[in-house]
């Protein structure tokens, strides 16, 4: 096995803190865009929805 000094010990070290965190960042980031397309996807409220305008789209054939 291959001694590894403490200077390339410690730039190892401070590499794998470096990726952590910049996965962790990735992972926040990602996980809020899940939110925003959830919210987004989400039915309106009642009061937003457009309500229907006289009958258009209610006629219901009875004779059939």
């Amino acid at each position: 096995m291959t001694p590894v000094s403490n200077t390339g010990f410690n730039n190892a070290m401070t590499h794998i803190g470096k990726v952590a965190e910049m996965t962790k960042n990735q992972q926040q980031v990602e996980g809020q865009i899940v939110m925003d397309l959830i919210s987004a996807a989400s039915a309106p409220a009642k009061s937003q929805a457009p309500q229907p305008v006289g009958n258009i789209g209610h006629n219901i054939n009875t004779t059939a």
